[in-house]
């Protein structure tokens, strides 16, 4: 065991002089942020949380890295949650190499490029597709993005979702910042192509096809399923107004045993998993308007409604909806997300969680929640 040690030692020492002796000729830079964000909700699903009077509480604190070296790029966010909810997790972490302006290789945990971007949504829920795994994922792998005169391309390969266990029949962890494939399968070997153009001054239009296609290991079986999904979107911005829209179309189609059922597969993400249809169309629209105040600590006001829904290709699956209607505070490092957000057969606005994004029944109306998080940026 000592002996051990002292080989990790020497082996330390060496890297730390190589290191010392590139970075003798030009500094690396650095810059450490993150946030600290508090969550109040009032749930009219939730008898004992309407008897309080809703519930306030701690939501996330983030750590985030960015640095530089010549041509080298470091990106990353680590985020501590409650046990609950996942603890910590890496939302994402990637080294990359910056040729020029316009072309970027990342290698590691770095988001997967998918439909309109950064975010398909403006409120503090996402919209459903974040809860299906195609908003704002990071997987493991390569990708390799390229910006110019407009045009945007990204051209990823990921070996697998992000935090892999390495031990043989081990399922997906609960403990992620997105979702991903879980229970006895796992996403593997995915490929995504997202292409965009941008035009337009006065009135800015952006419109993008983005494709995936992966594999699907099972535990059980061993065998190799498949899984793929499309998407077109289009945005525009026009003086204080914002306006996204996209269409989405997916399947996933695992190799379970026989006794297991097809038409549905388990999703995870936060400390807790749940089923979602296994072939789907998502439609989502967003508006929002900004109003520049200045005056006092407050910088601006953003209105915003995001609609979304979810129609499953399978009989007796009913669809699944969700409404955002609210606005966002900005007051210099402190953003105030204001919430009234409406949902039907969506596990997280309403008590059916496993089975909303599957069968769900007509009986179950809508569900309600008003959201408000409180967060400092720096």
């Amino acid at each position: 065991m000592m002996c051990k040690h002292r080989t990790l030692f020497i082996l330390f020492v060496l890297i730390f002089c190589v290191l010392q002796t590139v970075l003798a000729g030009e500094k690396p830079k650095a810059h450490l942020g993150g946030a600290l964000r508090f969550n109040y909700n009032y749930s009219d699903w939730k008898e004992g949380n309407k008897h309080r009077g809703g519930d306030f509480g701690f939501d996330v604190f983030r750590i985030n890295v960015n640095a530089s070296w010549k041509k080298i790029r470091l990106d990353a966010e680590y985020r501590f949650y409650a046990r609950t909810s996942g603890g910590g997790m890496l939302k994402y972490g990637w080294v990359g190499y910056q040729f020029n302006d316009n072309h970027v290789l990342q290698l590691g945990q770095n988001t997967v490029p998918f439909g309109a971007m950064p975010f398909n949504s403006n409120n503090y829920f996402f919209s459903i597709n974040y809860y299906l795994g195609l908003e704002d994922d990071a997987d493991m792998g390569l990708k390799y993005c390229f910006r110019k005169k407009g045009w945007e391309l990204d051209a990823a390969f990921y070996k697998n979702a992000d935090l892999l266990d390495f031990s043989e029949g081990v399922e997906t962890s609960d403990s992620r910042y997105a979702y991903d494939i879980a229970g006895r399968n796992k996403e593997v070997n995915q490929g995504n192509l997202r292409v965009a153009y941008n035009w337009g001054e006065r009135w800015k239009h952006q419109i993008g096809a983005s494709a995936m296609y992966g594999g699907i290991y099972n535990l059980d079986t061993e065998k190799m399923g498949s899984r793929y999904a499309f998407a077109i979107h289009y945005t525009l911005n026009w003086k204080r107004w914002n306006l996204k829209a996209q269409y989405t179309t997916y399947k996933f189609s695992p190799e379970n045993k026989e006794d297991e059922p097809r038409n549905q597969i388990t999703m995870t993400a936060y400390g807790a998993p749940y089923e979602i249809a296994a072939h789907a169309d998502t439609y989502t629209a967003s508006l929002c308007y900004t109003f520049p105040i200045d005056k006092g600590i407050l910088d601006e006001i953003r209105l915003y409604n995001d609609f979304s829904m979810m129609h499953k290709r399978k009989a007796g699956f009913n669809d699944s909806f969700q409404n955002i209607t609210g606005c966002m505070l900005g007051m210099g490092p402190v953003l105030v997300y204001v919430d009234y957000a409406l949902g039907k057969n969506q596990p997280w606005l309403g008590n059916d969680w496993n089975e909303a994004f599957t069968s769900a029944t007509l009986e179950k109306g809508w569900n309600a929640r008003l959201n408000v998080n409180i967060g400092y940026y720096f």
